[in-house]
């Protein structure tokens, strides 16, 4: 799996709190298999669930436009 901003995001913020993986996983309420998944950037995870971890920092994903020539 590749690290993506996602991923490193949610690293930077759960050292930046002392927290680790376990705790993050207990206070979030997803199991730790999950964060560990979101942490290694999996490229398929519940957009709810990422969202519930992201709540722990007040971030949230969100539709993002793509440029022009993107598409």
């Amino acid at each position: 799996m590749n690290e993506t901003k996602l991923s490193k995001f949610v690293k930077e913020q759960r050292k930046l709190y002392h927290l680790t993986q376990v705790d993050l996983s207990e206070k979030s309420g997803v199991g730790l298999r999950f964060v560990r998944d979101l942490e290694q950037g999996k490229p398929t995870l519940r957009m709810d669930k990422v969202n519930i971890v992201l709540d722990m920092f007040g971030a949230e994903l969100g539709p993002v436009r793509k440029e022009r020539g993107e598409l």
